[in-house]
């Protein structure tokens, strides 16, 4: 369908994106929690910073930067490290907010009133994530045509593609964390017991990418 524009397997390359986007990982996991903390607008703050985010891999992918990152052990080693620290960091954040904040506790606060930078945090998010970077490399290139003149449109059109799903599906985290914040507004204990569950799948993650090899 797209062959002519140097991009194959298009139905393969489809049902593989949608399972990789569809899969629970700290960039959606965090476009829900800012979603469900802050309202849709900061909700959306951070899916805009991942599809940023997404942008760069796919133009570090096409300059072979990528590739470089994955061939160099001490370098993809420093990334990980620094991609596992950060999800540390913000899981003991969310846990230590909301079960030793004295302000909270004492308030009766189910939200916190302090705003983070959404946009900055989620960016970082993406561009310290090994993971994404090997799906660019070992992934996203398996379905363009390098015979094709001009590659920079194959991995236009893939990376649109990508955006698209990627919007889609994070619009849907978006409206749905909104929805469960009037919910935790009005249930400091299921607040608490969402966002520390929240906290703890972000130190599973950087426990999960600093014990990969």
């Amino acid at each position: 369908m797209l062959e002519a524009f140097g991009v194959i397997n298009i139905w393969t390359y489809l049902a593989g994106l949608t399972m990789i986007i569809l899969a629970p990982g700290p960039n959606s996991l965090y476009v829900l929690k800012s979603s469900s903390t802050y309202g849709v607008k900061s909700g959306y703050k951070a899916a805009s910073a991942v599809l940023v985010g997404d942008a760069i891999l796919i133009l570090l992918s096409y300059l072979g930067i990528a590739s470089l990152i994955q061939a160099s052990p001490v370098l993809f080693t420093v990334i990980r490290y620094l991609g596992a620290a950060y999800l540390l960091y913000l899981g003991i954040k969310l846990i230590h907010h909301y079960w030793f904040n004295r302000n909270v506790a004492q308030q009766g606060e189910a939200l916190p009133v302090k705003r983070e930078n959404v946009f900055g945090k989620a960016l970082t998010l993406s561009l310290t994530n090994p993971k994404a970077i090997l799906f660019y490399v070992s992934f996203f290139i398996q379905f363009i045509d390098y015979t094709y003149e001009h590659t920079w449109i194959s991995y236009l059109i893939l990376a649109a593609i990508l955006q698209v799903f990627s919007i889609v599906y994070l619009s849907f985290l978006i409206f749905l964390g909104s929805s469960l914040t009037q919910v935790f507004r009005n249930n400091q204990s299921l607040s608490k017991l969402g966002n520390s569950l929240l906290g703890l799948l972000f130190v599973g993650f950087a426990a999960r990418l600093a014990s990969l090899s």
